[in-house]
């Protein structure tokens, strides 16, 4: 069986970071069998980052390698019927939520508004996290958001980068189920990873107020929650 390594659970989410959210969708929607391991450090992960399969002895890290993994080893037709039209939105939704996620880690990690609030959150549901531990990896987030540019803007600034992410990716959507109609695809669950991992947060950063406003990314966050909520106690 597969095992998935993530970061731990949260607000009753299988994951909190959105890229480990995105691939239990992936394996939940395309009816794959794997268990999950929540851990907190990441060094004996592929680049030192999760989320990161074992699959016998295959480790495969980076969420859209895994499912690029997946639906080879699987023989998948998850996407087997998108156009290269279709092909290239998928790229370029990928892409912007991968920008997306600076700003969802900024808002828990760096403002100050919000960090206790997530801090708390934490400590309140792992008993085996400790606020030293935490406080460490904010310190460690500071400098990647350094490092990363996001963290030498002024707050503003980084929030209307997060909301024009969330702007397109609306529109993008629309009044359809999904990004290309009725039949889910794999980049929907990349989808299914980052749109929950705001609007289920009981923590109203600019993002959560955004996400809750609009009524297509609500209805699609309440009708694909079984995809990524925590299916058993941890």
């Amino acid at each position: 069986m597969i095992t998935l390594y993530t970061y731990p659970h949260l607000y009753g989410l299988a994951d909190n970071n959105p890229y480990g959210l995105k691939v239990v969708a992936f394996m939940r929607l395309c009816g794959l069998p794997y268990q999950q391991k929540h851990i907190i450090d990441a060094r004996d992960a592929p680049r030192g980052q999760l989320p990161y399969i074992l699959d016998g002895s295959t480790v495969i890290g980076d969420s859209d390698l895994i499912i690029a993994y997946l639906i080879t080893q699987h023989r998948l037709s998850i996407d087997d019927d998108l156009s290269e039209a279709e092909r290239r939105i998928d790229h370029m939704i990928r892409r912007t939520l991968d920008n997306l996620y600076w700003v969802m880690s900024f808002s828990r990690w760096s403002d100050d508004r919000f960090w206790p609030l997530f801090r708390s959150q934490l400590l309140n549901t792992h008993s085996d996290l400790s606020e030293a531990l935490l406080e460490a990896a904010r310190e460690y987030n500071l400098k990647r958001y350094c490092f990363q540019g996001i963290g030498r803007y002024d707050r503003d600034q980084v929030y209307s980068r997060g909301l024009a992410d969330l702007n397109a990716i609306a529109g993008a959507l629309a009044d359809r189920p999904f990004l290309f109609g009725d039949t889910p695809h794999s980049v929907d669950t990349a989808l299914m990873g980052f749109l929950p991992n705001i609007y289920w947060y009981e923590i109203d950063t600019p993002l959560r107020a955004f996400v809750t406003a609009q009524p297509n990314l609500v209805d699609f966050c309440r009708r694909t929650a079984p995809l990524v909520s925590l299916a058993q106690p941890v």
